[in-house]
């Protein structure tokens, strides 16, 4: 079969001739696959599948994409062949119903079925449960579930429990191996002393790139024209998204925190808070006098400026910019690089990192693409 990338995140192209079920042979395991929210981690997502599909099919997985679902409409694999055969191939589109969709990629014929959510919706993270407890497993980057209401979590967790598998490795650092990493180290024995790490991409590329040669607001609006930003760049900046990240390793590690006790560091000024969302690009000169006296801090103290989250041994979270010695591993990041430090009983005095890019829709969507294959790889042969 074929999987093809979606060109936009209102129509991807999926080729018609992608709609049976392979045949299952003794040696082929079979996943059924839904994608919500074909954006653009969604379609770098389905363009990764299907230049892997040949790959996948020699080591015995077929993969059958039987839809994708957008936030008004969706495209089902049921449709009228013939109707689209003569369309060029076009598809047929219907209203989005999530139920619908879940329950036509579930089928009744007793399949595997996989649902990646690539949304930014909590409505979807709410149906998780759900999915998971009718025999569907789920795969997102979507940090909603992982750092929102605990009993919702909990829910997921517990549904869990009758074979169907949750993963979400893409929810911290995009494509890093930061949640296994830390999985791993606690399925072993170990336990986990502090996190400390540069969870934002955006900000990570903004804090390397600042050096007083041109304002703060430049780098912004060029940070945002590279597509690195949030649509609105305050999204970023607010440090939400990185707290986000921080809750969701601290709950990996059997710690309940929520989002509300970290302790978050904005670096929107309250000028530029209150404006609307179109209007804040055309005022982000409101940033450069803080973030030139920030600057002038550090290089007063012979440090560097990072965008820092940590959680310590007592379970205080923080999300703040804080000046770092020339000598911290943190320092020494390029471009978009995310590190992660853990401190553990066994890795106490030399915390273990692991770094690398953490933001692009194609990283992302590899860690997306990871999930999916873990869970594949323990997946029965059914006839």
């Amino acid at each position: 079969m074929n999987l093809a990338a979606s060109p936009s995140a209102e129509q991807p192209s999926l080729p018609p001739h992608a709609r049976a079920l392979p045949t299952i042979t003794a040696r082929q395991r079979v996943l059924a696959v839904g994608l919500i929210g074909p954006g653009r981690v969604g379609s770098a997502l389905l363009e990764q599948l299907r230049t892997a599909q040949p790959r996948l099919a020699r080591s015995g997985l077929e993969l059958k994409l039987c839809g994708v679902a957008a936030s008004r409409r969706m495209w089902l694999d049921a449709d009228d062949p013939e109707l689209n055969g003569r369309h060029d191939s076009a598809q047929t589109w219907r209203p989005s119903d999530l139920d619908e969709f879940a329950a036509h990629v579930r089928g009744n014929d007793g399949r595997h079925a996989l649902l990646i959510d690539c949304s930014a919706s909590d409505a979807v993270a709410s149906r998780y449960a759900d999915w998971l407890a009718a025999g569907l497993h789920v795969v997102t980057p979507n940090k909603l579930a992982g750092s929102g209401p605990m009993r919702r979590l909990q829910a997921i967790r517990s549904a869990c429990g009758v074979g169907t598998r949750f993963r979400y490795e893409a929810t911290v650092c995009a494509g890093l191996p930061v949640v296994q990493t830390l999985r791993d180290l606690l399925d072993t024995g170990d336990d986990l002393l502090a996190v400390e790490g540069m969870f934002s991409g955006t900000l990570a590329w903004l804090c390397h790139r600042y050096d007083g040669s041109r304002p703060f607001s430049a780098l912004v609006r060029e940070a945002h024209a590279l597509g690195y930003t949030e649509p609105d760049p305050r999204d970023d900046l607010s440090g939400l998204d990185v707290a986000r990240k921080l809750v969701i390793l601290a709950r990996e590690a059997g710690w309940s925190l929520s989002l509300e006790e970290v302790d978050v560091e904005s670096l929107v000024p309250p000028e530029l808070a209150t404006l609307s969302a179109d209007a804040v690009m055309e005022h982000l000169e409101y940033l450069d006098a803080p973030m030139a006296a920030r600057l002038a801090k550090a290089r007063a103290q012979s440090g560097v400026l990072r965008h820092v989250a940590s959680l310590d041994a007592h379970g205080h979270a923080s999300v703040r910019l804080a000046v770092l010695p020339a000598a911290h591993p943190f320092a020494h990041t390029r471009l978009t690089d995310n590190i992660v430090q853990f401190t553990t009983h066994r890795y106490r005095e030399n915390p273990m990192l692991v770094q690398g890019p953490g933001a692009g829709p194609e990283v992302t969507a590899a860690g997306v693409f990871a999930d999916l294959l873990r869970i594949a790889e323990g997946l029965e042969v059914r006839a």
